[in-house]
């Protein structure tokens, strides 16, 4: 059997705000993990010094680069920045990781691998293989119920929409279209999916352990949750009633 063809360049994007105490580690668990791969952090202008320290590590490290963002504007709008910023420079593979470490890089290999036959391979927690830990049961309802309604009400195939770990072929990016893209949060992230199959692409999820940080606070709240749950609606209802399109 012949060896699968390279994937390229590849990029590690990882959004921060307030995460001073988590970035350093993360940095140097992406690089010791995958050391051909780069790293992008987009700071949204954290006030507790982030972005400088991000411009530190940079400093030390060619394959680190930093994007500053002048203001706290959402996860899915610093995660389209990010991806503009790596389409522009001609990566061929642009990942999503989270900064607090719930995200391992020791997985990366596992959606790298994955995407040999795929546009995007996802990380998931709902597969079998995969698993949360130091999650209160409370938590993994929320999750596991958020999942399951947004696959039976947009009548995708995912376990995982919601999961923030994944990597994207250029390509994927490229047909998906980040123009009209506005959701945010854990929305973001079905939204992109959604496209992504929508536009025909091969979209397949790799079991991962997800840790929750231990580190600083999560910025996951209310309206996080509320927004997915309306747009996922609105989606679902607006397939039933008329032809299928992008989100």
């Amino acid at each position: 059997m012949s060896a699968p063809e390279p994937l390229g360049r590849v990029v590690v994007v990882i959004p921060t705000y307030n995460e001073r105490l988590n970035l350093p580690l993360i940095v140097r668990r992406v690089r010791a993990a995958t050391p051909e791969a780069d790293v992008l952090v987009v700071d949204d202008n954290s006030p507790d010094g982030t972005g400088e320290l991000a411009d530190s590590l940079a400093s030390e490290d060619e394959r680190v680069h930093v994007l500053h963002r002048t203001a706290k504007d959402g996860l899915g709008a610093a995660y389209l920045a990010g991806f503009r910023w790596s389409l522009d420079r001609g990566y061929d593979v642009i990942v999503e990781m989270d900064a607090d470490g719930s995200h391992r890089p020791e997985e990366l290999s596992r959606l790298l691998d994955a995407l040999h036959d795929a546009d995007l391979s996802i990380g998931s927690r709902w597969v079998r293989g995969g698993e949360v830990r130091n999650w209160p049961l409370s938590r993994e309802v929320l999750s596991r119920g958020g999942n399951t309604y947004a696959r039976l009400m947009l009548g995708i195939h995912l376990h995982d929409a919601t999961a923030g770990y994944r990597a994207f072929r250029r390509t994927a990016l490229e047909k998906i279209g980040l123009d009209t893209v506005d959701s945010h949060g854990y929305c973001f992230q079905i939204d992109m999916a959604l496209r992504a199959i929508r536009a025909g692409l091969h979209v397949v999820e790799v079991p991962i352990t997800f840790v929750e940080r231990e580190l600083g606070v999560s910025k996951m709240n209310g309206n996080i949750v509320a927004e997915a749950m309306w747009r996922v609606t609105r989606w679902g209802v607006r397939d039933r009633i008329g032809p299928k399109g992008r989100p």
